[in-house]
């Protein structure tokens, strides 16, 4: 008998925690849409390493800066015929009064044409050189540096190994955007039809909607301290005479989290790669944008600078291995804001989602270790100005043309 009422308080019990529990369990549906927009402000050679093609006078200013947009609207219903949709931003983002968001087109499946029998196969060459990896801000480089890839063991079970090693550790889980694949129709901008500009003064601020034939009608307001990230400003980028260099730049309000990086070469063999990460897995991997999730933890575990920090010197071991020249990168994570219609019920019962709406912030600037572009082949007063062909990075650090643009 005992057992029994023993038995029947542990059930009451349980019942109770269950229904005190229900809200967090509440029964949900949808979203019927889900729209993000990606914010990126860039200014100097940064963006070369986001997969951006500044401008000549952006990558020889670096107080030159760029605001760039992402949109890309998914949805689960299908339209009747041709979809189409259009963001309505508000006057002060200065890309025009209507953003279409185009459906792309399908893509033909790729044709493999096969060679001929008689044909002999190309000249295999095997790869040669190696890639030196560095981490961590400091005057010099730490206890195991650098970390060596033997680019002619890539190939082989050691190079596998190689790679597994420098990636162990980070577990960056990549954020999912909308998209063809995701969803039943999808629409997105900048397009074919559509590549306005956002001009350096664009703002996000103010009431943006969104509407089209297979999405309800989205309407959000970003305030001010939802706009755009401020661009870079940097206070040191300078070589020490011990042989390291100094990056330092202002405080960036809205800035969760930085993430320093350099590259260079020396001579056709050796590559060379340093990041501001405490930790030797992050010479790889981060992505353009990061949630407020991955960026506390990666804050957290030293992979990112934390906000309040606006200074990193590179080591010396790093400078010197790189050669004459090295490139810069610098990004500012600003996490996201997140919207959802309509808000969650006070009460326990099931609960629609028509959409959700995700605004994500980056920031980033680039340029050559220890060079003021600004000051770069700028004529004197009176004198005409000069044309110069358009330079790609390759040609400021001998022996990688050919790995960046």
């Amino acid at each position: 008998m005992r057992y029994l009422k023993t038995t029947a308080i542990c059930a009451a019990l349980a019942a109770a925690g269950a229904a005190s529990s229900a809200p967090d369990r509440q029964p949900t549906s949808g979203p019927v849409a889900e729209y993000w927009v990606s914010a990126s402000t860039t200014t100097g050679m940064g963006a070369l390493m986001g997969g951006g093609r500044p401008s000549l006078s952006m990558m020889m200013n670096p107080n030159a800066v760029s605001h760039s947009l992402v949109l890309q609207l998914g949805s689960s219903r299908r339209a009747q015929g041709d979809p189409t949709a259009e963001h309505d931003p508000p006057d002060g983002l200065g890309a025009g009064p209507v953003l279409p968001l185009v459906t792309p087109a399908p893509q033909a499946p790729p044709v493999h044409e096969e060679a001929p029998s008689d044909t002999p196969p190309p000249q295999y060459k095997a790869p040669h050189g190696r890639m030196l990896i560095f981490w961590g801000c400091g005057e010099h480089a730490g206890p195991n540096q650098p970390y060596v890839i033997d680019f002619a063991t890539l190939g082989s079970a050691a190079g596998a190994q190689q790679f597994a090693g420098l990636m162990r550790g980070l577990a960056i889980s990549q954020m999912q955007p909308p998209s063809v694949a995701r969803n039943a129709t999808y629409g997105e901008w900048p397009n074919a039809t559509s590549q306005a500009s956002v001009p350096p003064t664009g703002s996000l601020v103010g009431p943006h909607v969104v509407k089209g034939d297979y999405t309800p009608d989205i309407n959000f307001t970003l305030g001010p301290d939802q706009d755009f990230l401020p661009p870079f400003v940097l206070t040191a980028n300078q070589k020490n005479p011990s042989g390291s260099a100094s990056l330092a730049w202002q405080p960036m309000t809205g800035a969760r989290g930085f993430f320093a990086g350099m590259f260079g070469a020396s001579g056709q063999d050796q590559v060379v790669m340093w990041t501001s990460s405490e930790a030797q897995a992050s010479a790889f991997g981060l992505p353009q944008y990061l949630g407020d999730g991955e960026i506390a933890r990666l804050v957290a575990s030293h992979v990112l600078l934390a906000s309040e920090q606006t200074q990193c010197t590179i080591p010396v071991e790093a400078m010197q291995a790189a050669g004459k020249a090295g490139f810069f990168t610098l990004t500012a994570y600003g996490g996201e804001v997140n919207f959802t219609y309509p808000e969650r019920p006070p009460a326990p019962r099931p609960w629609h989602i028509d959409w959700t709406v995700k605004v994500r912030y980056r920031s980033s600037t680039g340029g050559l270790v220890g060079m003021n572009l600004g000051q770069r082949g700028q004529n004197q007063p009176g004198q005409p100005q000069k044309s110069a062909p358009r330079p790609g990075i390759g040609s400021f650090i001998p022996g990688i043309g050919g790995l960046i643009p």
